[in-house]
């Protein structure tokens, strides 16, 4: 039986290693070498790694690659994706390259404010609150000024902060919300410091204010903390171009066939909950690969996005079309709170590396870009659905994995490859046809 252990986090990153080994992962070397076959051979990159979260103790490598001839803006760009499923990056370069002479990508950010809530609690009387909280508006805001010295220098800051009254929801809930400008910060780590700094403010106004003289119990501060719904922070992607430009002699589909089954599959994911979902993570193959390779917050995008897709009371996909006056209009529009300073960004060798590859982008840049790769991601994966169908081209990617996990070795590959360019591809028939070549020799 495994007894719980005290104090594993004050162990050395060998001693932890030794002690999953030998507790859990049956004192394999093989194990504790492939452990420590993951750190990086400069130690203090490594180290950098390692602090990066807690009780660290190898790297975990998913695949970094890229999308060239992205086109966003009439700026060509290779944009960095890290992502480990298969046929993402190859769908995303195959939009990239339809759309390439096609007038390319398009993107604006439409607005960039983010928002956060000290959630407390008032038993009192409510409109005797919210008349002293308009008479100490300006001094809440004043008694923060030094927090957002720095910010407001960059040209962001709080931009204002409201009392919003959620009795009807909770009994005596209420919220000071404040909208916050964070120029190409993220700014959680900002937005959460103001937020605590306005709560102890407000508590101790109250506190100091003679006509809540033994009311003072009947406030408290429930907490103060971000929100990672950031409705108001938002971009829009779009391609267009005239009908006839959609032809795809691939496919056997004229281009009016191909913009009505588009269409409707667009029409579908906004009707049906179930294909939504899935629609709308095929959106996030591409946004969060992007994101991961910048150093920025995928739950958080995620997080947002999903929420932002429930907006009008139904679960509904993300992309929208339109065909007017000849023309096919395909278009994306979500919020993206994303940062190209401080965390990740800066510390993470090749999510430094990913943003000097798109040429040092501020954030408003980022969210085009990763709002472009989005829509691409979602071009590419309806229109496979609507023509060869999915499977076609995402089984010819997964076939390298099916070979890597029968172990075969390049001759093998290479007549699986040629096999399996004309047959349908699954596990079973890979594995059968690789079972026949080794028995033949």
């Amino acid at each position: 039986m495994i007894k719980p252990i005290s104090g594993f986090s004050k162990l050395s990153k060998e001693e932890k290693i030794n002690f999953l080994v030998d507790v859990y992962l049956g004192k394999s070397e093989s194990t504790r070498s492939l452990i420590q076959g993951f750190w990086h051979n400069n130690t203090e990159d490594q180290k950098v790694f390692d602090e990066f979260s807690e009780n660290t103790i190898s790297n975990f490598y998913f695949p970094y690659g890229v999308v060239p001839n992205m086109m966003i803006n009439q700026k060509l760009l290779c944009v960095p994706m890290v992502i480990e499923e298969s046929s993402v990056v190859a769908a995303c370069s195959k939009a990239a390259k339809f759309w390439l002479n096609r007038g390319g990508f398009n993107a604006k950010v439409i607005s960039t404010t983010k928002n956060g809530q000290v959630h407390f609690i008032w038993k009192g009387d409510s409109d005797k609150l919210k008349s002293f909280f308009e008479s100490v508006k300006e001094e809440l805001i004043n008694s923060v000024s030094p927090l957002v010295k720095n910010m407001e220098a960059r040209g962001g800051g709080l931009l204002d902060i409201k009392l919003i009254d959620r009795t009807s929801d909770e009994p005596d809930y209420y919220q000071l919300w404040g909208d916050f400008e964070t120029c190409d910060a993220m700014g959680a780590n900002f937005i959460n410091t103001i937020l605590e700094a306005l709560g102890n403010s407000f508590t101790d106004l109250v506190k100091a204010n003679s006509e809540f003289q033994g009311e003072e119990k009947d406030l408290q501060v429930i907490m103060a903390i971000l929100s990672n719904y950031t409705p108001e922070c938002v971009v829009e992607a779009w391609v267009e171009c005239p009908i006839e430009e959609l032809q795809d002699p691939a496919s056997d589909m004229s281009s009016q066939e191909f913009i009505e089954k588009f269409s409707r599959a667009i029409r579908i994911s906004k009707i049906d909950v179930n294909r939504a979902t899935t629609h709308n993570k095929g959106i996030f193959n591409g946004i969060d690969a992007v994101i991961l390779a910048t150093g920025n917050d995928f739950r958080a995008i995620e997080a947002c996005g999903h929420t932002w897709a429930s907006r009008h009371g139904k679960y509904q996909g993300l992309t929208d079309v339109t065909v007017n006056d000849g023309k096919f209009r395909f278009s994306l529009k979500l919020p993206l709170s994303l940062g190209t300073v401080g965390g990740l960004t800066a510390l993470h060798p090749l999510a430094r590396t990913s943003l000097e590859m798109l040429g040092h982008p501020n954030a408003k840049e980022l969210m085009e870009v990763s709002a472009c790769i989005g829509l691409a991601q979602n071009f590419a994966a309806l229109r496979s659905l609507v023509t060869t169908g999915i499977q076609k081209g995402h089984m010819k990617m997964h076939l390298m994995n099916i070979l890597n996990h029968l172990e075969a070795n390049d001759e093998e590959r290479k007549k699986a490859k040629l096999n399996f360019s004309t047959e349908t591809i699954s596990y079973q028939a890979v594995r059968d046809f690789i079972n026949s070549l080794r028995q033949y020799h």
